[in-house]
């Protein structure tokens, strides 16, 4: 992919990596491999945020961003292939999650005959068939992919691995519309997954209105599991929920004062955390918080972009050999035009 756009916002920069021929991308994940190779995985192919046509595609950098790969399709079931996720292992399988909605039948564009068109030849019941959570296997790099098979919960950013190469996955079981939400264990590099623990709900919330987990391994040892609220206590928050014992149990979740979600966590070479998550609210945009005290307390927020109209988000971020960091979210720049994949490239504030 060519880069079609660049500014400067203070010490963030801010790139367009999509192609100008795109259609609607969104959702994405970002992560640097073993070999140093930064991998992203999105649903692109799309013609709206809701829509039949989503797709799952990867996009390489072996330049720490500076330029992309042309996509490739992992994964394109007859109906809306929505957020993908995307890790790797201690082995260096990548796994890549997604999940499949049939949402798009109660959109105004339903009646479109092309939008029709993407159902023939399936009956409801197999359309039905399809909805679920999904994972996705490459042993070789990302070269070929195994078939999708089902996982018990879907979360945008998909599976995390603990130091000791555990494969946890917290998220929420779908296509259940109301839950639970709870984590998620592989002890075979991801080919199966076995429910581990259900994270408590907090007093006078209902589990339905927990949605996009995402967690990290803090440097002592302790799990912390990220959840977009829309409950009305805290609504459009971000709470938290905490580990001791590996996974097996969960503390209540909490506010931390963050609004805006979902977040995706990440542990720095120095033991940090950092989250980064969308704020659909003036100024709208990316945002990011540093926690120097193992996720017990975050900072003011670290903007990385402020320019956006409303459909943005989902940003994940990766650790450069050079100390800066690299975001990756998606965004519609301006009315009308389909949503981009954008990146900002910036360094932490000083002490």
């Amino acid at each position: 992919m060519q880069r079609r756009e660049f500014l400067a916002l203070g010490a963030t920069t801010l790139e367009t990596i999509s192609l100008p021929h795109n259609p609607y991308v969104g959702w994405p994940t970002l992560i640097r491999s073993r070999r140093g190779e930064l991998l992203a995985v999105y649903s692109g192919g799309r013609e709206a945020h809701v829509c039949p046509f989503g797709r799952v595609e990867l996009i390489r950098s072996s330049d720490a961003g500076l330029t992309w790969s042309r996509p490739q399709i992992i994964l394109d079931t007859p109906i809306d292939d929505r957020d993908a996720g995307i890790t790797e292992t201690a082995k260096g399988t990548l796994l890549v999650t997604t999940f499949t909605s049939l949402v798009y039948q109660s959109q105004n564009g339903y009646s479109l005959p092309h939008w029709q068109a993407a159902e023939i030849g399936l009956t409801p019941a197999q359309r039905e068939s399809l909805l679920g959570a999904w994972m996705l296997r490459s042993t070789d790099s990302g070269l070929t992919w195994s078939q999708p098979y089902r996982v018990p919960v879907t979360s945008p950013h998909g599976v995390i691995v603990l130091r000791n190469g555990r494969l946890l996955y917290p998220g929420k079981k779908y296509p259940d519309p109301v839950g639970p939400i709870g984590v998620c264990e592989s002890k075979d590099d991801g080919l199966s997954w076995r429910w581990l623990s259900t994270i408590p709900t907090r007093p006078g919330d209902e589990v339905k209105n927990y949605h996009e987990l995402h967690g990290v391994e803090a440097a002592n040892g302790h799990l912390i599991v990220h959840i977009r609220n829309h409950n009305a206590a805290n609504k459009n928050e971000t709470l938290q929920t905490e580990s001791t014992d590996g996974g097996k149990t969960w503390s209540t979740p909490h506010a931390i004062g963050v609004w805006g979600l979902p977040s995706h966590l990440l542990r720095l070479a120095n033991g940090n955390l950092l989250m980064s998550y969308g704020h659909r609210r003036a100024p709208m945009g990316n945002q990011a918080r540093l926690s120097t005290d193992l996720g017990r307390r975050w900072s003011e927020p670290i903007v990385l972009s402020e320019d956006g109209i409303g459909d943005l988000g989902y940003p994940s971020t990766v650790e450069l050999p050079s100390g800066e960091l690299l975001s990756l979210w998606y965004e519609v720049l301006a009315k009308g035009s389909p949503a981009t994949l954008r990146t900002a490239r910036f360094s932490l504030p000083s002490p």
